[in-house]
């Protein structure tokens, strides 16, 4: 049923935009007015779920945003990727939790500021503030499925609208806000709030526990090792680390608490190794195949991580391969295919050079192999990812015609995805996989060889994963983020 649009509408009172050339009271003036607009709902929703019949009002509050406007073509540092408009014009974006994104747009209107030498405008977007989403940090509240309420919803409150979610920006469609605005950040207020719905579903823990550095399985062996590392991180004191969190959100801070299990674990459940900063580590177990790994990122890339890699297991198509050698991947053969109409396979996905340093780097430190001996655990190269897990059964001369062609040295079902999407969505990423079976070559993953393969090699992966993030976290944001992954026309943030 359409929504009552007849009936007349109320809404907080409105405010003037206001102008800041200080970036923490930008935010406070966001938080501000998101609050009011959040509570005004949450009001207006419980005294409608008391009453049998339907308000004789419509319900609204809008989305707080930011606004620039420029008229100069002055040029800015060239060697950053990010905080400054492309050109003249009015650029904006709608916000949504002010407060769990408060360093982030610190930063982000910081830079924009000092670029350009202007002061940012907050004030009311038109964007209307779904009532799911206002009342979704209130844990005494559920919104009702529709028809269980004696009214239909949406001919008193607003409620998602798709039109408003898409990836048009970051996509790179010319996309232009309904004012004539142009975007200033890669992600609308209803996009984040929907990805944000998505993550607390698909990963049974809240937002607010995600780190900026994002590690990507597909296997549980490797949970087991992540909660082990943590514990011992969380007995050193020295360790800057300060919680460990699994699905459920119970949080520990020492190394014996202990974290229930829940009676159903979620899709992807994650875990996180948090620092007071959020430089820690999350760890997502995505499980097998490359849509889960696309649903994972299309929603944890709202969150503006710092860097993802993948540390799964794959397998080796190389003779010289043994098990559980690692593999660098340096390019992707896209043959996963859930992100065709997103990011066409004819895009080329370059590496990153500060991951693949940080991942090589790593790897040396924890084999304490280097140089020409470390060529005799890793190789660098292509990494193919198909949607097929059995594409072993079929045919061979078809993909296995293809993959000697490309060069590929290693194959599995969630890498090229995780890579595609971090180039998509402007967030760096990088793989190292572990060879867990060469079935090209008769070893195939057999109940007693894989036994003993995680049991020697997955602590030994884990560990590498985590040793390249926390040599990411020593360099400057501005140099992980690499000129490589923006377009022609970017927006200010990040």
């Amino acid at each position: 049923m359409s929504a009552d649009l007849t009936l007349p509408i109320k809404t907080p009172p409105k405010v003037e935009a206001e102008f800041f050339t200080d970036a923490a009271k930008a935010v406070d003036r966001l938080c501000e007015l998101y609050d009011a607009a959040c509570d005004f709902l949450t009001e207006k929703f419980s005294e409608s779920a008391e009453v049998a019949e339907q308000p004789e009002t419509r319900f609204r509050a809008y989305y707080p945003e930011i606004r620039l406007r420029t008229t100069s073509h002055a040029a800015t540092d060239s060697r950053l990727s990010f905080g400054h408009v492309a050109g003249p014009g009015t650029y904006s974006t709608t916000i949504t939790r002010p407060d769990l994104f408060r360093n982030y747009l610190e930063q982000q209107i910081g830079l924009l500021i000092q670029n350009h030498g202007l002061p940012v405008a907050i004030g009311h977007s038109t964007t209307p503030i779904p009532v799911h989403f206002a009342v979704a940090g209130r844990p005494d509240i559920t919104v009702p499925q529709e028809g269980a309420m004696p009214f239909p919803l949406r001919d008193v409150f607003d409620v998602p609208d798709l039109s408003n979610t898409h990836d048009d920006i970051v996509n790179g469609v010319d996309y232009v806000h309904e004012d004539g605005s142009h975007p200033l950040a890669p992600f609308t207020a209803q996009r984040i709030d929907y990805s944000l719905a998505r993550l607390s579903h698909y990963t049974a823990t809240k937002a607010e526990h995600f780190q900026n550095h994002v590690l990507f399985t597909n296997y549980q062996f490797y949970v087991e090792e992540f909660e082990l590392f943590a514990r011992a991180m969380l007995a050193d004191k020295d360790s800057g680390y300060t919680g460990f969190v699994g699905p459920g959100n119970v949080e520990i801070t020492t190394p014996k608490g202990e974290i229930p299990v829940l009676a159903k674990l979620p899709q992807m459940p994650a875990y996180h190794l948090k620092r007071a900063d959020g430089s820690g580590v999350t760890l997502v177990n995505i499980g097998v195949g490359p849509s889960n790994a696309k649903t994972a990122t299309d929603h944890i890339a709202v969150l503006r991580p710092h860097a993802w890699l993948m540390v799964g297991h794959c397998a080796g198509l190389r003779n010289s391969q043994r098990l559980g050698d690692f593999v660098l991947a340096h390019a992707y053969l896209r043959e996963d295919k859930v992100l065709d109409a997103d990011l066409p396979i004819w895009v080329p996905i370059p590496p990153l050079a500060e991951i693949q340093i940080a991942l090589e780097d790593a790897v040396a430190d924890v084999t304490e192999l280097e140089g020409f001996e470390l060529k005799r655990i890793m190789r660098t190269g292509t990494v193919a990812s198909l949607d097929n897990r059995n594409w072993e059964l079929r045919d061979h001369s078809g993909p296995v015609q293809r993959l000697s062609q490309s060069r590929a040295v290693a194959l599995d079902m969630e890498s090229a995805t995780i890579a595609a999407n971090g180039f998509r969505f402007r967030v760096p990423y990088g793989t190292l996989l572990c060879v867990s079976d060469k079935p090209l070559h008769g070893e195939l993953k057999l109940p007693g060889m894989a036994s003993d393969f995680y049991t020697t090699q997955v602590g030994r992966h884990l560990l590498i994963g985590i040793r390249a993030m926390e040599r990411l976290r020593e360099m400057p944001l501005e140099r992980i983020h690499s000129r490589k992954l923006r377009a022609f026309d970017e927006t200010a943030f990040l």
